[in-house]
């Protein structure tokens, strides 16, 4: 009857896994209006919408030689072994023992060798609660793996951006460099015919200055782009071929149009407080399996040989029978571990919700942030046509004779500064492109499910 009961309880001793909320809306709130008419964003390789391919050599090449990377790829092999290693605590288990023994008395002295066999069952939910625990730090690790895929893909990216943003910029800041030391000596001239005053001639210098400060800025924009784009390659040195100047990054008309459901649910932060509410399962698991005795089996096969007093040969005395562990009384210690699991497991349900609301919110800024400067790229290109049209007009008034090229000139610095914003424009539109893929968390590998 008392075995009956035990196996009775042990069965009906579970801790069932609590339901995880979804609050995701309908449909992006920062999304453009012809989101709809676009393909479902992909998030394996997204980096390909740059249609780069030094982008994309340099992101393959990441991800086989990051430091980071292969650091996650160790932790995830060392948590495979350990996962194993937790799903055999309820296996029955063989060791070997030689050791001595003294009789009570130390009338007789015993040399002891041979073998002993424990196996606890796990019963009262003790196993799956175990199992629980040690998939939760496997799939932490998996998820942790992935999110530094994701993060190295994304740190590449932005570092090529930001080396072809500054190398563009440093081209027009020569530019710019040449144009202001023409101004300045066109206004020289008029300074010494008294056609203009000595102020607009110190202006134009200062301008000039400036210039040639935002040149040397750029430069070392580029140096400081490549040393970054070499430790994330795991390298001491950039590569020379980066110092070649190579045309800007440009995105295509992009929009998103799958629901959050499908993409922000792959986000490492939401992953990971799906996992530490698995874990938390377990942790409670544990706690309510030590309110109750622990059952199990023990063997041995043991070869005594007494040394001292009456000395015998060798007998092998084979044991066999179950073991019991029963908690009888403790202050109420196992009850408020209980309790207090209880507490840490609805914690960490609100800390899921949490992070499904933030990931929405992020997700959500990333789109309207990426919708904001894909308009101010557009904006960017109006305003270099309209410069360049005023260009041509002040060339052609100088053709017939009716300026000294000044105007001219003034027109040509209006068209630099034009291409120096489209290149900062697009330089923008491309990080918050990448912000917003960061954002959705990219894809995440098949976990391990209870």
């Amino acid at each position: 009857m008392l075995a009956c009961g035990l196996a009775l309880g042990a069965c009906a001793t579970q801790t069932p896994l609590p339901t995880l909320p979804s609050e995701t809306p309908a449909a992006w709130r920062g999304g453009s209006a012809n989101d709809h008419a676009q393909p479902a964003p992909d998030l394996a390789n997204w980096w390909r919408a740059f249609n780069d391919p030094v982008l994309d050599g340099l992101i393959d090449s990441a991800l086989q030689e990051n430091l980071g990377v292969a650091i996650a790829g160790l932790r995830l092999q060392a948590a495979r072994r350990v996962e194993h290693r937790s799903r055999s605590e309820f296996w029955p288990n063989l060791n070997f023992r030689i050791y001595e023994e003294t009789a009570p008395g130390a009338t007789t002295g015993y040399f002891e060798m041979g073998f002993d066999s424990a196996w606890e069952f796990g019963f009262f939910g003790r196993a799956r609660a175990s199992m629980r625990i040690a998939m939760a730090d496997l799939n932490l690790a998996i998820i942790d793996e992935a999110a530094a895929r994701v993060s190295v893909c994304a740190e590449v990216a932005k570092d090529y951006v930001d080396l072809r943003a500054a190398q563009a910029r440093l081209q027009v800041a020569e530019e710019l460099v040449e144009l202001r030391a023409h101004r300045f000596e066109l206004l020289q001239v008029r300074v010494r015919t008294r056609l203009a005053a000595q102020a607009e001639a110190d202006h134009a210098q200062a301008e000039l200055e400036q210039a040639r400060s935002e040149a040397s800025e750029a430069l070392a924009g580029t140096r400081q782009a490549g040393a970054v784009l070499a430790v994330l390659l795991g390298r001491t040195e950039p590569d020379s071929a980066w110092s070649v100047p190579g045309a800007q990054p440009v995105l295509p008309e992009l929009g998103v149009a799958q629901a959050p459901a499908d993409l922000v649910r792959t986000r490492p932060e939401i992953r990971r407080a799906e996992q530490n509410v698995l874990r938390a399962a377990g942790d409670l698991g544990i706690a309510r399996a030590d309110l109750w005795p622990k059952l199990g089996l023990v063997g041995s096969m043991i070869s005594a040989s007494a040394l001292t007093g009456d000395i015998h040969a060798n007998k092998a005395v084979p044991l066999i029978g179950p073991t019991v562990q029963l908690p009888l009384w403790d202050w109420g210690a196992r009850r408020d571990v209980a309790a207090a699991r209880e507490s840490a497991l609805a914690a960490s349900l609100l800390a899921y919700r949490q992070a499904v609301l933030e990931g929405l919110a992020e997700v959500e800024s990333a789109l309207a942030g990426f919708s904001d400067k894909s308009f101010r790229d557009k904006n960017a290109a109006t305003e270099i046509a309209l410069g360049e049209r005023a260009a041509n007009a002040a060339g052609t008034l100088k053709r017939v004779g009716l300026g000294d090229g000044l105007d001219e000139a003034q027109a040509q610095l209006g068209v630099a500064e034009a291409r120096l914003q489209q290149i900062n424009a697009r330089r923008e539109r491309a990080l918050a492109f990448i912000a917003l893929y960061k954002a959705f968390g990219g894809v995440m590998p098949p976990l391990e499910a209870p």
